[in-house]
């Protein structure tokens, strides 16, 4: 019996009971819980943001804010495909058709491919005022995490992901100013070069976290201009960069002297609604969290859309005794061009007033300046892209008010650098506007100078523009062997 108890109690003693553990940790505060959902709700800091980690017990991004982005991404690339791809299929002849969707396809895959290798990192990483480094070259280290230069909460391959769009997108827009008469090589590799030349460096520099231009978060700017989602960026390069192609290209076999009328107003009608649909992820998503921002950006893209879709035919109506559909859906873009660099920026009154502008100023840049210089710009790109950007990102300049976006007069800083102001506060509502021009004439001259340097570059090397009796047979069936349309 003895044996049997002594037994027992040597087990009970070496048991885990008995063992040394540590202590558990203590579980966060009620204080720390609410400071962090504080955060999450306010796109504010996260603790580890901050000068202490141990000031919150959220490391990781917010999924509410992740599939916002993820949603505007999806609807940024809606724009390009099909969006742009049916509004521009529509509006050139028949035989041409898939030669637009090809090139919007081939530019899709082509500028992925480009974004993944360097391009996010030239625009997102820190580096030079001019252009980014090779950090996230390859995506290299873009995971789950969030990237605390542009957002506490979204992951930054989902970032990432989203800014792709934009990449997409951009010089897409290029071939409405050539279609019909351009090489499907000649366009990939023109986009190709492009990318670095023109639109990395000015992306950087109005978005970079330490670009010469970005106004808003960089408090070191030399040019303290703001672009809330793109009108330097994505409608004044490629609009500007289409003008100059299009006339190193040279006027379409038949211009002024046979009709190109449009094969499709359908095709175009159903691509303008997709655009405007897709545009709401383009400007309300520039936000990069579905908060008070974004739902301005939501609000003053409407408006504007709106009123310049309307304007636009009704000058029409006035002017040409008939509103055509083409009218609505040419007012109608011109508005999300013109409203996307304010629409994070300007109150409700004044995207009306926006609206306007952008049905007035393109419809007499499309209908009488071209016909005035003589330039073939087919689908009126240099007319809505470079003239509505440019007219949008000058708005901005005079209509943008802290009252709506309080990162007007931002104070950057934290744990890592000195709180300094984003230098905004003291020009917004009086000088703005001259930082604005500033950033238009510089985007202008990059855009125009590069896409000269590049078009005459591939002229050279490979050829710009098709033969004469290919582009009479149309594209379609000699560049891509298919048919848009097969009637018996």
């Amino acid at each position: 019996m003895m044996r049997v108890l002594l037994l027992v109690g040597i087990i009970a003693f070496v048991s885990p009971s008995h063992a040394q553990t540590p202590p558990p940790s203590p579980s966060p505060s009620l204080e720390q819980r609410v400071t962090d959902l504080e955060a999450y709700v306010n796109n504010s800091a996260r603790g580890v943001d901050i000068s202490s980690a141990m000031a919150s017990n959220v490391a990781g991004p917010g999924p509410g804010y992740n599939a916002w982005m993820m949603t505007c991404a999806a609807l940024v690339l809606f724009m390009t495909l099909p969006g742009l791809a049916l509004f521009y299929g529509g509006l050139v002849r028949a035989k041409n058709v898939l030669s637009v969707l090809a090139q919007c396809l081939g530019i899709a895959g082509l500028v992925t491919i480009l974004w993944w290798a360097a391009g996010y990192s030239l625009v997102f990483s820190r580096g030079s005022a001019f252009i980014g480094g090779l950090k996230f070259a390859f995506l290299h280290g873009v995971d789950a995490r969030p990237n605390s230069n542009y957002s506490y909460w979204v992951s930054q391959n989902v970032f990432a992901m989203y800014q792709l769009m934009f990449a997409i997108i951009t010089p897409a827009l290029i071939i409405g100013a050539v279609v019909e008469r351009m090489k499907f090589a000649a366009v990939l590799v023109f986009v190709g070069i492009w990318m670095f030349v023109v639109y990395f460096p000015i992306a950087h520099m109005v978005w970079g976290i330490d670009g010469w231009m970005n106004g808003v978060w960089n408090p070191n700017a030399k040019i303290t201009a703001v672009d809330f989602a793109g009108g330097t960026v994505v409608h004044m390069s490629s609009g500007w960069s289409a003008l100059v192609l299009c006339i190193l290209l040279g006027h379409r076999l038949g211009f002024r002297k046979e009709i190109m009328a449009p094969h499709s107003m359908v095709l175009c009608m159903v691509g303008t609604g997709l655009l405007w649909v897709g545009w709401y992820g383009f400007n309300a998503g520039s936000a990069l969290a579905p908060d008070g921002i974004a739902a301005n950006a939501f609000t003053s893209t409407t408006l504007a859309t709106a009123v310049a879709s309307f304007t636009w035919a009704m000058l029409e109506y006035a002017l040409r005794g008939k509103p055509s559909v083409l009218g609505f859906c040419s007012g109608a873009v011109a508005g999300l061009v013109v409203i996307t660099p304010a629409c994070g920026y300007v109150a409700a009154t004044d995207s009306v007033l926006i609206g306007v502008a952008a049905g007035i100023v393109p419809f007499f840049a499309c209908t009488k300046l071209k016909s005035w210089v003589g330039y073939d710009d087919a689908l009126d790109t240099f007319g809505i892209h470079a003239v509505g950007g440019t007219l949008g990102a000058f708005l901005t300049g005079l209509f943008a008010t802290a009252a709506v976006n309080p990162n007007l007069s931002l104070t950057v800083g934290g744990s890592l650098k000195p709180a300094t102001q984003n230098g905004l506060a003291r020009i917004v509502g009086h000088t703005l506007w001259i930082e604005q021009l500033k950033a238009i004439v510089i985007t202008m001259v990059l855009a125009v100078v590069g896409s000269a340097l590049i078009g005459a570059l591939v002229r050279g090397a490979i050829g710009l523009r098709i033969a004469s009796e290919i582009e009479r047979q149309g594209l379609d069936i000699n560049q891509h062997g298919e048919e848009g349309y097969i009637t018996s």
